[in-house]
């Protein structure tokens, strides 16, 4: 059972394996679960105790009594467990007791514990070969050689609000972010362990403005990070989600923000595990998804579509573009070598995707709370075969699964053949055409430009004539046509019967001409009509693409008719 995973759910726990599954705890509150990252162990908390698990030897080793846990985490080589409980006050007592305890896996013995109020950011952090470890304490991010001994060093930064301590081999970096106050920048610091004596010491350096919160993802050869900066509130009105900004920062000392071609969200960016590259999806939808390399310049466009998230394999030869949540399950998978499309299938109303350690093949699956109808899971390969398919009963429901972690040989990537193509072609559902539209040729519609890989918007340019519009669309352009042609012929007669009162000898008084001050008025007024113009758009596109809009935004799309005539009207 190299290839398996932890299903969890309101029925219980289990090990699933394609069509075996095995029972490990018929409980159903069991609200955690998690492997150890050399799938040793296995833990998970039944609202009793905390279970630990020796997956090699199919074995219970511990029973913890920690009915409360939400939070398991093991160190990196499994030699300890942190457990984290809700912090509470007893009646009698004026401060409550530990909530975050650091148990030896093995033995069950307690290491260390401490009260950690919050769940953000709860777990203490090592290193891969658990030399040292580290925790943020009031405004110093301490350093121990064993975790319950004493702190061996201390990088001290005045109001640190998180920290990341890198992977890889040593010499060991953390970095190290602290939010901007009373007007001044955020930043992030980048240090080389223990080389802590003043900011002048520190590696690497990154200021920034808006950013209220940012998440930290170092590569594997912890040669940079990425910071991904975000915004309660988009002061600009752009977003009604706040503002995102995408920074990279070498421990060199180098660092750029990454220029990103669509303006929008960023929904993911995430490290190829050769740390030579990075894929970001982002923007209006439909989006973009880019490959940089770590000078952040663009190494492959994969033009727009669908999606709002990137995973890439363990082995980083393929890389799966995916629309979840709102989507329709939308799966693209590109071959890193040659960056061609290999294949591509649809998941509908996924909610989860995860590859399996192997490289070769994926689950996906619908779980609650996100959904509470249609839960389950399927196991798939990349080809776009499905291999496994679990339905939750009536009544129950899915919260979680998980790949067992492992380490498996790179394989070559395979596309797929014309009898597999035909096979998926013949397995995909029908489109659903609407009554009025059966029995006609379906309408083919063109994509735009931003929609193409790069070199192909050009030739599809001369195409945007032919594009054809949906019915509902073609009525409402031949009613703004219609408008415009009345008010036309309105101001023709308005001009004709004005001339018919001048005397014959002389011609038609003209308007003088405006002043400098006048052309620039009407040129910022223009400027911003045409931009309402191009939000209203944005909205229709997202509106179109299946998104759920706003009553405010809704009201905005309704204006537009006012806002061509006016646009009109300024450039006569």
């Amino acid at each position: 059972m190299d290839r398996f995973l932890a299903v969890r759910g309101s029925r219980g726990l289990s090990f699933a394996s394609g069509s075996q599954t095995e029972p490990r705890d018929d409980s159903s509150h069991c609200r955690v679960m998690n492997f150890s990252q050399d799938g040793a162990f296995f833990a998970w908390c039944n609202g009793e105790s905390v279970a630990i698990y020796d997956v090699r030897l199919d074995k219970l080793v511990q029973k913890l009594p920690k009915p409360k846990a939400v939070g398991l985490v093991f160190s990196p080589k499994s030699s300890y467990l942190c457990i984290w409980s809700p912090y509470s006050v007893g009646v009698s007592a004026s401060a409550g007791a530990c909530n975050l305890c650091v148990h030896r896996t093995e033995s069950g013995e307690l290491a260390n514990e401490y009260i950690h109020k919050k769940f953000d950011a709860w777990c203490p952090q090592w290193s891969d070969d658990e030399v040292i470890c580290a925790n943020n304490v009031s405004n110093e991010i301490r350093f121990y050689s064993e975790i319950g001994g004493r702190v061996s060093h201390k990088l001290r930064i005045e109001n640190v609000a998180t920290f990341s301590l890198s992977s890889g081999a040593p010499p060991y970096k953390v970095a190290a972010y602290v939010p901007g106050v009373k007007g001044a920048p955020s930043f992030v610091r980048i240090y080389q362990y223990p080389n802590f004596d003043s900011p002048a010491s520190a590696l690497a350096n990154k200021s920034f403005f808006k950013a209220d919160r940012v998440e930290i993802k170092w590569n594997q050869n912890a040669s940079g990070v990425l910071v991904l900066t975000s915004t309660e509130v988009d002061k600009t009105g752009g977003s009604y989600y706040g503002e995102q900004g995408l920074h990279f920062i070498g421990t060199n000392g180098e660092s750029s923000m990454v220029p990103l071609a669509k303006k929008g969200p960023i929904y993911s960016a995430e490290w190829s595990p050769n740390s030579k590259d990075f894929c970001v999806v982002y923007g209006y939808m439909p989006a973009k998804a880019t490959l940089y390399n770590t000078k952040c310049e663009s190494i492959y466009d994969f033009g727009t579509g669908p999606r709002n998230a990137v995973h890439i394999n363990p082995h980083g030869n393929i890389i799966c573009l995916a629309g979840f949540g709102n989507l329709r399950g939308n799966l693209e998978f590109w071959s890193r070598k040659d960056l061609k499309l290999i294949n591509k299938t649809q998941a509908s109303d996924s909610t989860f995707f995860q590859w399996c350690p192997d490289g070769e093949h994926f689950v996906t699956a619908t779980t609650a709370p996100r959904l509470r109808e249609g839960n389950g899971y399927k196991i798939w390969h990349y080809l776009s075969r499905q291999l496994h398919v679990w339905n939750s009963p009536p009544k129950e429901e899915l919260w979680e699964v998980s790949w067992k972690p492992g380490v498996f040989p790179e394989k070559e990537i395979r596309y797929p053949t014309a009898a597999e193509l035909k096979q998926q072609e013949a397995a995909k559902p029908a489109v659903y055409r609407p009554p009025n539209a059966r029995g006609k040729p379906p309408r083919s519609p063109f994509p735009k430009e931003d929609e193409l890989p790069q070199g192909a918007a050009a030739a599809a340019a001369a195409k945007d004539e032919g594009k054809q519009l949906s019915k509902a669309a073609a009525k409402n352009k031949k009613k703004r046509e219609a408008k415009l042609r009345a008010r036309e012929r309105e101001a023709e007669e308005e001009k004709k019967a004005v001339a018919e009162k001048l005397p014959s000898e002389k011609a038609p008084v003209s308007p003088p001409p405006p002043t400098e001050a006048e052309s620039g008025e009407k040129d910022k007024k223009l400027r911003a009509l045409k931009k309402k113009l191009r939000q209203v758009n944005e909205l229709k596109q997202q509106q179109a693409d299946g998104k759920q809009l706003q009553v405010n935004q809704l009201e905005k799309i309704k204006t537009e008719d006012d806002l061509i005539e006016q646009i009109r009207l300024l450039e006569q």
